[in-house]
């Protein structure tokens, strides 16, 4: 068996003629957790959507379980899925469904089994996450920590092989935080699966994780332990890891001269120039 789960080899994307992903090489060994950080905008979530096969790359491919995702047919596509399990970065919960539904649609839309069983499973996973007696709750009535956690328990409702998390930490509170991040270490364990997290949050994902890759720039700029990256010279990561406002990360967008500009003699530049991306603005 491939000991790697998941493997993206030499992997190029963009939009619209703009490159976003530059040769990329990832993989995701079984039973890790393993993270992908970067600046907003550097291409993560991409990523993540590549593995997922919602888009193709323009070059290079991604592997699940050895198959190659952008050569399957509908079919194909769908039977990978089933082995993935998702955190979207505000849950994306269906607000008009109860906690209880919202756990239990993934069981009725993909498998055949009863509702008894459904029942059980769901009262499993969401105990799993502590909120088994928040059942008949909704969306709304939810903090955002809550929200967070029964996305959690429905990502992981099929018993997935690859959990893929964006953002996970985004919007929480240090308590909630905590909470999600134990979750996180404390179910891929007990699964099994292969936990991939897309994050800027130093802290959390450095206190979880087994190995991390920085991007930025399109390529794959830095890779190995959290230790390994906490002790790492290199600028870019130097300064992500401590989060200083000085380093190879600007924090002006690239402009014309300001005082030309408040002057008024770059108006004929400004009308005829183009929008461009740099690692800072970047779409994910």
């Amino acid at each position: 068996m491939n000991p790697n789960i998941v493997e993206i080899d030499n992997l190029s994307f963009g939009y619209k003629g703009r490159l976003l992903h530059k040769g990329i090489n990832m993989v995701f060994p079984r039973g890790k957790v393993v993270a992908i950080m970067g600046g907003s905008g550097s291409g993560k979530t991409t990523l993540l959507r590549l593995i997922g096969g919602q888009i193709k790359p323009s070059k290079g491919e991604v592997r699940v379980d050895g198959e190659v995702v952008h050569q399957q047919d509908r079919d194909g596509i769908y039977k990978l899925r089933r082995k993935m399990g998702m955190l979207f970065q505000h849950g994306a919960l269906f607000t008009d469904l109860s906690v209880f539904d919202n756990v239990a649609f993934p069981m009725r839309e993909l498998t055949d089994l009863p509702e008894s069983m459904i029942r059980d499973l769901v009262l499993m996973k969401l105990n799993a996450v502590g909120l088994r007696g928040a059942y008949h709750l909704t969306p709304p009535e939810l903090s955002g920590g809550m929200a967070r956690r029964v996305a959690l328990a429905r990502a992981v409702a099929l018993d997935p092989n690859i959990i893929m998390y964006d953002e996970p930490f985004a919007g929480l509170d240090p308590i909630s935080m905590g909470v999600i991040c134990d979750l996180i270490r404390s179910l891929n364990d007990a699964l099994g699966a292969t936990s991939i997290i897309v994050s800027h949050d130093v802290k959390e994902t450095f206190l979880i994780a087994d190995y991390v890759y920085f991007v930025a720039d399109g390529e794959v700029v830095a890779e190995g332990t959290p230790h390994d990256l906490m002790q790492s010279t290199l600028p870019f990561v130097h300064q992500f890891v401590h989060g200083e406002k000085d380093g190879p990360v600007p924090f002006h967008y690239p402009a014309a001269n300001y005082q030309a500009e408040l002057l008024g003699q770059n108006s004929a530049k400004h009308s005829q120039a183009k929008p461009g991306l740099t690692k800072n603005s970047q779409a994910k």
